[in-house]
């Protein structure tokens, strides 16, 4: 069984404002405290003396993708693998499709149409990618290794930095958000939690493989050790816990003590973790968006247009392959939200807690919210099409 999604709460509806307060946090953080943030990302697991894993940061994570992960019921995920149609276009969209026009509409805007709003010669300063251990002044793609507080780093271009924020969140599909999303468009909550199952067991596989292939043609570091990494730590280990975990309480409590008392408390928990990580990135980059307040704005063009696309697609196809309302709304808003938890700490993780990269994958959340809800609206108007 799976249990559905009965009310919308407190805080997914109100997310658009945390994320508002906890960006006006951070830049204050940033600017009256900044050895806050500094003192959490430093503790970290180094690899030839740099950092590599943000313990911060993963546990925040572990909290942000857990209750999704628990949610999942592997009976279902067999018995969805049978019905060709949804799962063909939710694999289609979200690995075919989705990754490469992300990567052509970001470069398309940020590498040419905003770069110069950006600054063309603008530099950001990430972390060296793990298991390379480059000469300071050597060239990998498009930076170059430099010495940094003791710790050998790499400068790339900003608008690139921006681009593979925006690379990892084509990358990554569907989010625990999709679930309420589903849920206000009056889609099929089982299909939707199934279609989530789905996506996040092909993640294990395709996301260090395109968003590799996609950051070596964008001439940004690719780091395949960190991305196989940042799977076992930000995707393996929550789906391992939340399936072993599942089974444990229901053996133990019963189906109905699990979906009416545990899984209410994890929503409020998963929310706080990720607004807590969102606090940390924004310290660290409220200079930038002080400087030059339109820089959010040059990368939620594309994020947005990005996030219009995909839904389009999907949702024609869906009509076109015959599908019913109930199942094409939540399709279309599966292809179109972005698992912005994952893309938020593998950001963090390649390329580090100050970097463009992790800033990119922030507006991503900004964004997200008040774009979906115009288009679960938007389904809901045109449900006479189904």
């Amino acid at each position: 069984m799976i249990e559905k999604q009965h009310d919308i709460g407190f805080f997914e509806r109100f997310l658009t404002l945390w994320v508002g307060l906890c960006i006006g946090i951070g830049i204050l953080l940033g600017a009256y405290a900044p050895n806050v943030a500094k003192t959490l990302d430093s503790m970290s697991i180094n690899v030839n003396g740099a950092p590599v894993v943000s313990i911060p940061i993963a546990i925040c994570l572990f909290f942000m993708m857990y209750p999704i992960m628990v949610k999942i019921d592997f009976a279902e995920v067999i018995k969805a693998g049978k019905s060709i149609k949804p799962v063909s276009l939710t694999l289609i969209v979200n690995w075919v499709i989705k990754p490469f026009s992300m990567y052509a509409i970001a470069y398309l805007f940020l590498g040419i149409l905003f770069q110069q709003f950006i600054g063309p010669e603008a530099l950001d300063l990430v972390k060296m990618p793990f298991g390379l251990d480059l000469p300071v002044g050597s060239q990998y793609g498009s930076g170059t290794v430099v010495m940094h507080e003791g710790v050998k780093m790499m400068t790339i271009p900003l608008w690139r930095s921006y681009l593979a924020g925006c690379i990892l969140l084509g990358v990554a599909p569907c989010t625990a958000m999709v679930l309420v999303w589903g849920y206000l468009a009056d889609g099929n909550p089982g299909h939707t939690l199934v279609m989530v199952a789905i996506n996040s067991l092909v993640m294990l596989v395709l996301f260090g493989v395109i968003g590799g292939f996609l950051l070596g043609v964008g001439q940004l570091p690719v780091p395949w050790e960190a991305l196989l990494l940042s799977i076992s730590v930000y995707v393996a280990l929550p789906l391992f816990a939340g399936y072993f975990s599942r089974k444990w309480i229901i053996t133990h409590q019963g189906l109905v003590w699990f979906e009416k008392n545990f899984l209410p408390i994890l929503t409020p928990v998963t929310i706080i973790a990720l607004l807590f990580t969102l606090i940390l990135l924004f310290s660290f980059k409220g200079d930038i968006i002080m400087n030059n307040p339109f820089t959010i704005l040059w990368i939620a063009i594309p994020l947005a247009l990005q996030t219009l696309l995909i839904f389009a697609i999907t949702y024609s196809a869906a009509k076109y392959w015959g599908f019913s309302y109930e199942n094409a709304a939540p399709s279309a808003l599966i292809g179109a939200s972005n698992h912005f938890e994952v893309a938020i700490a593998t950001s963090v993780m390649l390329f580090g807690l100050s970097s463009g990269a992790a800033l990119a994958t922030v507006v991503g959340v900004l964004i997200e919210v008040p774009l979906m809800l115009a288009l679960v609206g938007f389904c809901k108007r045109t449900k006479n099409w189904f």
